[in-house]
């Protein structure tokens, strides 16, 4: 690991009117198995969020689904006030159950969702909040239309979007500027390709979950795996890598519950892959997926 640890290498972008370093923390894993309920070890996911500014992390992506609600919560517990940080949070997703995730796209439901994470998050505004997915059972006019009426009134500084192809963002941008779409991506699941590169020419910021996936490509004899090895890395950190260097509209946010997986993720912030390598990993991860 670097002798200074920081995930300032990773770079910086605006997001909206925010400057943010590039590198952000996922803070889905903080839960429960199937990200329910509260962690096995509460006193490590506390001591996770901690050190997470502590590392130049200054962009925090939760969702009030997350747990429900322990996420948010335990964000609040120990980081509140947030100073010099950026708590974005998603709303939209009601949870039943482990691994149970169901839309829920009204607009009273939307606007319930950003009061409560208001208060959970003890804040005025929410930074940046995300439609988490769009309910194909409800107008997008309505869901657009009230989180714009939101963001009119205060409550949300800057909008983002969550698994969505480029019609529905040009859709949304009719009611509000679009400064962050989330859709997974990594190494070998590329089929936001397309959406990446509209957001790289938008200068809208793009947030991969899931960004450390690799599958097979983590294999002995695989590419990953000779640069990680001659590199000194993990794979972990040279796909972090890849990704870093792939847009520069690109936000991963790598999630855990473990300071040590933490800091092994911001580690990989200041590894810097060679055109060379780049592109046989991007051949490598294509191929594979």
């Amino acid at each position: 690991m670097p002798a200074t640890l920081s995930a300032a290498p990773s770079g910086s972008f605006l997001l909206g009117d925010i400057p943010v370093t590039r590198l952000g923390f996922g803070a889905m894993r903080i839960t429960g198995p199937g990200i329910w309920g509260e962690p096995k070890d509460v006193a490590e996911a506390k001591r996770v969020l901690k050190r997470v500014p502590e590392l130049g992390i200054d962009l925090i992506d939760t969702a009030d689904s997350y747990g429900p609600f322990v996420s948010e919560d335990l964000i609040a517990e120990v980081l509140a006030p947030y100073k010099g940080l950026v708590i974005a949070t998603k709303g939209a997703l009601t949870r039943h159950g482990p691994n149970i995730w169901r839309v829920v796209g009204r607009p009273e439901y939307l606007r319930q969702c950003v009061l409560m994470s208001l208060r959970r998050l003890k804040v005025e505004r929410i930074d940046l909040w995300q439609l988490h997915r769009i309910d194909p059972q409800v107008p997008r006019a309505e869901q657009f239309g009230v989180i714009a009426e939101m963001q009119k009134e205060g409550l949300i500084r800057h909008v983002g979007l969550s698994e969505v192809n480029i019609e529905e963002i040009q859709a949304a941008e009719k009611f509000f500027p679009v400064v962050s779409v989330q859709n997974q991506y990594n190494l070998v699941d590329r089929k936001s390709e397309d959406v990446l590169d509209y957001c790289t020419n938008k200068a809208i910021g793009f947030i991969p979950w899931a960004p450390l996936a690799s599958g097979r490509l983590a294999a002995p004899g695989s590419v990953l795996a000779k640069i990680a090895a001659e590199r000194g890395a993990t794979p972990g950190q040279v796909a972090l890598a890849w990704l870093l260097k792939r847009s520069p509209v690109m936000l991963p946010i790598p999630g855990t519950g473990s300071v040590a997986h933490l800091e092994e993720n911001v580690a990989g912030a200041a590894l810097t892959l060679s055109d060379a390598e780049f592109a046989a990993l991007d051949k490598e991860g294509k191929e594979a997926g």
